[in-house]
């Protein structure tokens, strides 16, 4: 028989198998183990408004759930949602022990269903595979612990650290190969975002090209002054999914007007880009993908609203007249985590966190 660790691992991975498809939903996946080592049952959470993977889980188990483990990602619901709540139906089943990766940070939830449990006798251990699960999740807990979505910036620099050629003009860095996984990543984070410097030198679709993407993809414009154009061609997009656009206090009446006309909603925040950021979660958005530009990167790092990094580094340089990414004193490289170093199609790869706190 194997280890609680290992039997955690596979209820990970299955996880994992609906990464970018879950949201407001975490990624949770389960594993019904029979008192001789048999995985009778497994499953994960597909999609919001679908059974959890307990259910599933439970479903493939049918009577061998009676006096076995199951294992879980996250803590079994205690509550009405969506779904009826998944303790009751393990009670149901007659498992004899629940083995959980991590508390569930929803309110909601928060413990309640590891209690209900011991209440009726079920033993619950809490703990296996917790980093791993607090990981897969870590835009799950962003919004329930800090009220904001989880915050990937993403840059494509020079070998010398620009960003754009003289004068702010487009440079082509990145390869082909590297821009494949750029939309890989667009297909599993709930919304993009630039700043409007970007949209007015680049003129971007933001959209996911060559890789599917079964929901909407929720398209964030940083624009304190309202100057991104009704023109520009994001508004061809609206059927990718919906374009926010966040201004100022005191933008522009007329420019706001505009760019609703164009398929824009237009919402302001009324401080930096944290408050930008958490007007964001009532419209389903959990996890961002910052693409641009320097200005944005910069802001969030100012504001301790980056989380982690992906940074392109092509093999060429654009000279001491390219604009500057963002400075090391404001990105303080030497204090990210996690570092992991990849080519791709003649690019270099770093991704890192910058911070992760529960």
């Amino acid at each position: 028989m194997l280890s609680d660790a290992a039997y955690m691992e596979r209820a990970l991975l299955l996880a994992g198998r609906a990464r970018g498809r879950t949201t407001p939903n975490p990624l949770v996946g389960a594993v019904v183990v029979t008192p001789d080592g048999v995985v009778a049952g497994a499953g994960c959470h597909e999609r919001a408004g679908e059974p959890h993977a307990e259910i599933h889980a439970l479903r493939e188990a049918g009577a061998a759930a009676r006096g076995a483990t199951l294992y879980c990602t996250l803590e079994p619901c205690s509550h009405v949602g969506r779904t009826p709540p998944c303790v009751e139906r393990i009670l149901e089943s007659g498992v004899a022990r629940v083995v959980a990766a991590v508390e569930d940070p929803n309110p909601l939830v928060a413990g309640r269903g590891f209690l209900r449990l011991r209440q009726a006798g079920v033993i619950v251990d809490v703990g296996a595979g917790d980093a791993a699960a607090r990981r897969l999740n870590r835009p799950f807990f962003s919004a329930m612990r800090r009220g904001r979505p989880y915050v990937i910036v993403k840059a494509v620099t020079s070998l010398d650290g620009r960003v754009a050629a003289a004068g702010g003009g487009p440079a082509r860095l990145s390869s082909s190969a590297t821009d494949r996984r750029t939309h890989a990543l667009r297909a599993e984070v709930d919304a993009i975002a630039v700043g409007s410097g970007t949209m007015l030198a680049d003129d971007p679709l933001l959209t996911v090209r060559g890789v599917f993407r079964g929901r909407p993809l929720t398209r964030v414009v940083f624009d304190r002054r309202l100057r991104t154009r009704a023109s520009a061609r994001v508004f061809s997009t609206l059927d990718a999914g919906p374009i926010v656009i966040v201004a100022g206090p005191g933008a522009p009446a007329g420019a706001a007007r505009a760019l609703e006309s164009a398929g824009a909603h237009v919402v302001a925040a009324p401080g930096g880009l944290t408050d930008a950021l958490r007007l964001l979660l009532p419209m389903g958005v959990q996890s961002v993908l910052v693409e641009g530009g320097p200005a944005v990167h910069a802001a969030l790092w100012r504001e301790g609203a980056a989380d982690a990094v992906r940074l392109v580094v092509a093999p060429r340089a654009l000279g001491e007249a390219g604009v500057p990414w963002v400075e090391r004193a404001v990105a303080p490289w030497a204090s990210w985590r996690h570092l992991a170093v990849e080519p791709s199609g003649g690019d270099v790869i770093i991704e890192a966190d910058v911070h992760w706190t529960d």
